[in-house]
């Protein structure tokens, strides 16, 4: 079976997991794990990731990705890479230590975000006891639920959002959420050519990419013949909010200006910049 054809474009979120060649352990301790968030961290930083969730077992590790430029697979062999090499030299160890790529599933945010990271966070009880749910400390359970530290590179607004504007209101829900779902299949059970989830409308859009068409509509446009960010913005002072928005869309989307810079140049973070460009490819989709 020849491999599925990785879909990357701006704004992409997926559910990632990279297991242990032939079933090995690459979290053998403590340290092992945190230089592996260290990794994350780094990475996330580098590529302006999202990490909605994510799950550190023995052999494998569960994550939740948003990518605001299409950079996941740059962004995923400098984290595997960068392990693997401090796992062979703590360890004394050679070679690769995970099994080939890593795997990756393209899903529908709308619908599928609170399941899928529910699903991710819920791994340890899948292997214990329910218990486990509260005290494992290597998953996004905890910081999201509001009983640690949100780590740097853990991005819990959207995710929590999904229950209430009120934070304390919201981290209840979540925790209730999750515990609500110990039982519940894996909604990636549903997911469509291996690596596609969404609803039927998702799925029509992504075939044809996965049948190798090019993708068009949901990335920047070839960029034309430039205008710069300083006279894309000239007047921004004097616009609405979404006037400010569309120049916004227009400078990623027609002129291909990455979110840094488009953040950078308004004084906005880019988590920012993504949102109000996805707010843009929704509201085109539904138009």
């Amino acid at each position: 079976m020849s491999r599925p054809v990785r879909i990357e474009f701006p704004g992409a979120i997926y559910h990632i997991t990279s297991k242990g060649s032939k079933g090995q352990t690459i979290f053998r301790d403590r340290e092992d794990r945190a230089v592996f968030l260290n990794t994350l961290d780094n990475v996330v930083s580098r590529f302006s990731w999202l990490v909605h969730s994510y799950v550190l077992m023995d052999e494998h590790f569960h994550l939740v990705v948003e990518i605001p430029e299409a950079n996941l697979s740059k962004g995923m062999r400098q984290l595997n890479g960068v392990y693997t090499q401090h796992f062979n030299r703590r360890h004394d160890e050679d070679g690769p230590i995970f099994q080939g790529r890593f795997k990756s599933v393209l899903f529908e945010k709308s619908s599928y975000l609170l399941p899928v990271c529910r699903h991710v966070v819920l791994n340890p009880v899948r292997v214990g006891a329910p218990s486990q749910l509260n005290r494992y400390r290597w998953s996004s359970f905890r910081a999201t639920a509001g009983y640690a530290k949100t780590p740097s590179f853990l991005h819990t607004s959207d995710l929590l959002a999904g229950f209430s504007k009120r934070e304390k209101v919201s981290r209840r829900k979540f925790r209730e959420y999750v515990g609500e779902g110990i039982d519940s299949d894996s909604p990636l059970l549903e997911r469509s050519n291996q690596v596609l989830l969404g609803s039927a409308k998702f799925i029509r859009e992504m075939q044809p990419i996965l049948q190798g068409e090019k993708m068009a509509k949901r990335g920047p446009k070839q960029a034309r013949r430039r205008r710069s960010l300083s006279a894309l913005f000239r007047t921004v002072d004097s616009k609405t909010r979404a006037e400010r928005n569309e120049l916004i869309r227009r400078a990623h989307l027609d002129y291909g200006y990455t979110l840094m810079d488009i953040g950078q140049h308004l004084g906005l973070h880019y988590t920012t910049v993504s949102k109000v460009v996805n707010a843009g490819i929704e509201n085109r989709k539904n138009s």
